[in-house]
């Protein structure tokens, strides 16, 4: 019965081991969820990154896969706390419950005023990094991350087709006569950015800015609704560790 096994549970600390126990194994689940959202993010949804001036959409997808981790393994611990009855593992597992609330919070913040400033950083950024970068020396991922936005979300330019003849490649020559990356073009073949016309090339009411800060707008809500979802089941975990630990204290005395 662990180190109180002279001590018979109460109906109450009984009923509290089996709650926690629940709990945790939802928990566990929880933590699994978490992690894979942030993995998502970082593998499937990380193509744009390199077309973003800061770095806190990065931050916020890492914080997720360490709350993730940490939150499987507190939910192990808080399995063996319950049945065990070891008052020192149950602090253990409080201390750990606050840490993770705590960055799920800063990740909550941290997607809130990314969420906010979004419009402004590319507005500021996408079209110097898209002009200046694209198939340059040095910068593979943005020119890979370009092409990419171009044809998945059928754009072309930051705000429009015109954004190009800025491009440092289109104006170096290099470009082979294109106006407009081939990727601008609704059938990609060789060249085909030589011509500009709206029956060849997307040309979008806003441009790419306006695709990509929907899209990642869209995803700073699900990252943010995860986070939110799991801080609340820790509430509810922090109270029936609190209730459960003073339980075995007077068992004890």
């Amino acid at each position: 019965m662990g180190e109180f096994s002279e001590k018979k549970d109460t109906c109450g600390t009984v009923c509290l081991k089996y709650l926690l126990f629940t709990y945790n194994c939802c928990f566990w689940l929880a933590g699994l969820a978490v992690m894979a959202v942030g993995i998502w993010t970082l593998a499937l949804k990380s193509d744009y990154i390199s077309l973003l001036a800061s770095s806190t959409y990065l931050a916020i997808a890492y914080i997720l896969v360490v709350a993730g981790v940490v939150v499987m393994v507190t939910g192990v611990l808080g399995c063996c706390a319950t049945f065990k009855e070891r008052r020192n593992l149950l602090r253990l597992y409080f201390i750990l419950l606050l840490l993770i609330f705590l960055l799920e919070v800063i990740a909550g913040v941290l997607a809130y005023v990314y969420y906010q400033q979004l419009n402004t950083e590319l507005k500021e950024n996408l079209k110097d990094t898209m002009v200046k970068q694209y198939h340059q020396p040095g910068h593979e991922g943005v020119t890979s991350a370009v092409d990419k936005l171009q044809q998945e979300f059928h754009c072309c330019g930051s705000n429009n087709s015109q954004d190009w003849r800025e491009s440092e490649w289109i104006r170096s020559g290099e470009a082979g006569g294109r106006v407009v990356p081939d990727s601008c073009c609704k059938t990609v073949v060789d060249g085909c950015g030589q011509r500009d016309h709206a029956s060849n090339i997307y040309k979008v009411e806003g441009g790419c800015i306006t695709k990509l800060e929907t899209f990642i707008q869209e995803h700073l809500r699900i990252i943010g609704a995860v986070g939110i979802g799991i801080a609340c089941v820790q509430v509810f975990g922090m109270i029936f560790t609190c209730c459960l630990y003073r339980s075995l204290k007077l068992e004890h005395y």
